[in-house]
């Protein structure tokens, strides 16, 4: 495992560095997100079919790998649409802006950084499918759903998302509608949640698996990144120039990352009763 891990992480780097060629040349710094996103899904299902002789993969190996590649190709697809469309990350462009005539030089390592938490995500993958519990047992089962839960709210958020933004009424305003009342990001939530399908799907009830608990370092990094470094930390800077008080209060009303249903009730009862 050790081995093939050195080998894909050398893939991935290999990878992000067509992503920043691709980037620099287009001008469009989504293409890096959607390359990542579906080198992530690839190379974490190779990984998972990983075996000496192909008669030898095992349900787990299948199983996990078809969501790996899932999940990377709805995520991919998403993001390439929205590149195509012109739209432009703001993480970027204030990369763009901090770095100045540097940009170009230090964005290259900066995806290379990319490539080593893909790495680490990878073996996640790698470790849940290679769990050498017999047949499918029920934390399989709870993996399978954590991620049909996470893919299906992460589309539904980014739908929701698309459809404030198109209404030409929304112009100015703060999605704030949907998922998107309970959570400031609830695509980065349920991208994280579909992180921790792996982890359960690695746990090995005889506790005799010692790679299992390597897969929760998924999820933990992935949270780390989402909630605390390049996720919310600079969309959210972007936001609060693009939308001053607005943003503000809604950050005062909504969670930044975890779900809360019940203040989202709190917040429009405070708002109907100001009426």
């Amino acid at each position: 495992m050790i081995g093939a891990i050195v080998i894909l992480a050398a893939c991935l780097s290999a990878t992000m560095a067509v992503a920043w060629r691709v980037a620099i040349r287009t001008g469009r710094s989504g293409w890096i997100d959607a390359i990542w996103s579906f080198a992530t899904g690839v190379f974490g299902a190779a990984g998972a079919l990983l075996v000496l002789d192909w008669r030898e993969i095992s349900a787990r190996q299948a199983l996990v790998a078809l969501l790996a590649l899932s999940w990377s190709l709805r995520l991919g697809i998403h993001i390439s649409a929205r590149t195509a469309r012109g739209g432009e990350d703001p993480r970027y462009q204030q990369l763009r802006r901090q770095w100045g005539s540097a940009f170009e030089s230090r964005l290259f390592w900066f995806l290379q950084i990319q490539a080593l938490a893909a790495a680490v995500l990878v073996l996640s993958i790698m470790i849940a499918a290679h769990n050498p519990a017999p047949g499918l047992g029920a934390f399989d089962w709870l993996g399978i759903t954590i991620l049909i839960v996470a893919v299906a709210g992460e589309t539904i958020a980014d739908r929701q998302l698309s459809a404030f933004r198109t209404d030409r009424g929304n112009g100015g305003k703060v999605c704030d509608i949907g998922l998107w009342s309970v959570s400031r990001h609830p695509n980065y939530f349920f991208e994280w949640l579909g992180w921790l399908a792996y982890a359960v799907i690695a746990i090995d009830p005889a506790g005799s698996y010692r790679w299992g608990a390597l897969a929760f370092a998924g999820p933990l990094l992935m949270y780390w990144l989402l909630a605390h470094v390049s996720g919310i930390p600079p969309l959210e800077a972007h936001m609060l120039r693009s939308r001053g008080a607005a943003f503000r209060d809604y950050q005062r009303r909504v969670s930044a990352f975890w779900p809360r249903p019940w203040a989202a009730a709190v917040a429009s009862t405070d708002v109907e009763e100001s009426r």
